[in-house]
């Protein structure tokens, strides 16, 4: 079976709950749409708001506060919202990425540690963070244990290897820059795999659900796992997986039966939030990005900024002023999709006032450096 490029662009929609706003609550709908990309606090909010019927920003506050959805680093070694259950499988395939990059990284073997040093020290870590403790006090637990101060970027690299998750600490998004942490073995969870390989292979099709069809470069970019470890595991997964052809005769993988939309399903326009996994889950962007936007929403230090999904493709960027939401568009967009874009705009506008108006402005320096557009205040 073959597949076009806009057949799979209808069917990440549908699986990321684009297509149409979703009756579900915060809990089921990260699962559905598999993990929420979250180091900017406010992105996780947004990207519901976008996908869910009715979202109450207060769901998500209650399920942070109870860790049934958790915050931690995980996938392409940054930060990510999951469900508690989905965590130790996540965490274990992610284990010879996290190791690699944090425990051989020169921040962290600069002060004299090894990762067989790393090792011993977890334990007692995890012991110590058996209760919510604050930042100051792991990095004071960490400067003891070492017995130097010399060194905060080592606690950083131990911090996100440490099967840790980030405690929430108050308005308006529950995660705020004074940062604090809680073992993730202090609260109950389902029992985990017994391998990374094991684990990988439910990443993997977790992964598939929430973006299939995909290749195997795709699964390797959406975790950053060495594609040697994306080949076995597929691999092993054998009929578990069906096979299909995309565009330009590319392998791509799916569940078997999993829908597949028509490419002529109507994707109607989105303002995306920060970060939206959609933009990132793909080593080919084109799939939601045209080519000649990618850098222009992808920034060279990794910012990826709020965007326009127009007829399921990003066509420009938003962000608020003091006069509402700025809208810039990267080529011409109908009079009716620019009133669609604005009825958004009144919607999330009135949303973000009751939480924080401008959950973005530290990122509005981006916009000097963008080409000129057609711009327009949307509300």
């Amino acid at each position: 079976m073959s597949i076009s490029a806009r057949a799979l662009n209808r069917v990440t929609l549908d699986r990321q709950l684009l297509l149409e706003r979703q009756s579900l609550s915060v809990a089921e709908a990260v699962r559905r749409v598999v993990a929420l990309q979250a180091q900017q606090p406010a992105s996780p909010y947004l990207a519901l708001w976008n996908r869910l019927a009715d979202f109450d920003a207060a769901e998500l506050d209650a399920a942070y506060a109870s860790y049934a959805l958790v915050r931690s680093t995980l996938l392409r070694v940054t930060m990510h919202a999951v469900h508690a259950d989905d965590y130790p499988w996540f965490r274990e395939a992610m284990e010879p990425t996290l190791r690699g990059s944090r425990l051989r990284d020169r921040r962290f073997i600069a002060c004299g540690l090894t990762p067989e040093d790393a090792d011993a020290l977890l334990p007692d870590l995890l012991d110590f963070a058996a209760q919510p403790r604050s930042a100051a006090e792991c990095e004071a637990w960490f400067v003891e244990r070492i017995g130097s101060a010399e060194y905060p970027s080592a606690w950083r690299m131990l911090r996100q290897y440490a099967r840790l998750w980030h405690t929430p600490n108050g308005a308006p998004w529950s995660f705020e820059p004074r940062r604090g942490y809680i073992a993730a073995n202090a609260r109950p969870m389902l029992p985990g795999p017994d391998s990374p390989e094991a684990a990988l292979r439910t990443l993997i099709k977790r992964y598939l659900s929430g973006f299939g069809p995909a290749s195997m470069p795709d699964m390797a970019q959406f975790a950053m796992i060495v594609r040697s470890r994306v080949t076995a595991a597929v691999q092993a997964l054998g009929d578990e997986l069906e096979r299909l052809e995309g565009p330009n005769g590319v392998v791509l993988y799916d569940l078997p039966g999993a829908p597949l939309p028509s490419e002529e399903t109507p994707a109607p326009p989105r303002l995306l939030p920060m970060w939206d996994n959609i933009l990132l889950a793909y080593v080919d962007r084109t799939r939601v990005i045209p080519e000649p936007y990618r850098k222009l929403v992808i920034r060279i230090n990794g910012d990826t900024l709020p965007t326009l999904l127009v007829d399921g493709y990003v066509a420009g960027v938003w962000r608020t002023v003091d006069d509402g939401i700025e809208a810039t568009a990267f080529h011409p967009l109908s009079k009716e999709t620019w009133e669609v874009l604005a009825a958004e705009a009144r919607q999330l506008l009135a949303f973000l006032a009751d939480r924080d108006p401008a959950p973005y402005r530290r990122y509005d320096h981006w916009w000097n450096k963008l080409p000129a557009g057609e711009t327009r205040i949307l509300a």
